[in-house]
């Protein structure tokens, strides 16, 4: 009898012990995704300021990343720059100078959506294009990204007018814009997007355009 209690209550002691640390490890799981996931969300929001630094025209370079923070504009949904729901943008005024930068998706990358932040001038010329996210093929597709290669500052200074509209994509295309040896998609995705984003805030120019006027009075 001794003997089957002793077995019954080293069992209970064992299941009580394995019930313990499962809930302690769950807990520890649980803290250490939290704050996992916390420090990724911090370093992707400090990533992000440093790219709207990156491309905003050198006029704006000096505004504190709060200002730039504060200035946001809520667009709709617009399937050519990859958004399906509303959306923020940042509209950038100091004094007679302005800009708008954009999020956008390309979603015909070869691996997937490339993200895009891209800003635009007042007078309708590109002050800058950074890749935030892809999974495009490293040492091939990867040469989007600034710190790979200089690909991505062709942009800079470019508008709807140069280079002509049909020369508006990669070489390989006929366009004026290179393209990577064994990675014609991915170039060919970023051109196509930015192109589009030139066009968007072109046609949407009166109305951001003339928010930077209101908030300049």
């Amino acid at each position: 009898m001794k003997g089957g209690r002793d077995m019954r209550t080293a069992m209970v002691r064992a299941a009580v012990g394995l019930g313990l640390f499962a809930m302690v490890t769950a807990g520890v799981v649980a803290f250490t995704r939290a704050w996992t996931e916390e420090r990724i969300a911090e370093n992707r929001l400090a990533d992000r300021h440093r790219l709207l630094g990156e491309v905003l025209p050198s006029d704006l370079q000096g505004i504190p990343i709060q200002s730039l923070l504060d200035q946001t504009l809520q667009l709709p949904p617009n399937d050519s720059l990859g958004h399906s729901a509303p959306f923020d943008a940042w509209h950038i005024t100091n004094n007679d100078q302005e800009a708008l930068i954009l999020p956008v998706t390309a979603k015909d990358g070869y691996n997937g959506d490339i993200d895009l932040l891209i800003g635009i001038t007042g007078r309708g010329t590109i002050s800058g294009v950074r890749v935030t996210q892809h999974q495009e093929t490293p040492g091939l597709g990867d040469k989007i990204e600034h710190g790979k290669s200089d690909w991505i500052d062709t942009f800079d200074g470019r508008s709807l007018d140069d280079p002509p509209p049909d020369e508006w994509g990669v070489a390989p295309d006929g366009g004026a814009f290179d393209a990577f040896t064994g990675a014609t998609i991915t170039p060919r995705a970023v051109v196509k997007a930015v192109h589009h984003t030139l066009v968007f805030a072109d046609e949407e120019s009166e109305r951001w355009q003339h928010k930077g006027q209101d908030n300049n009075r």
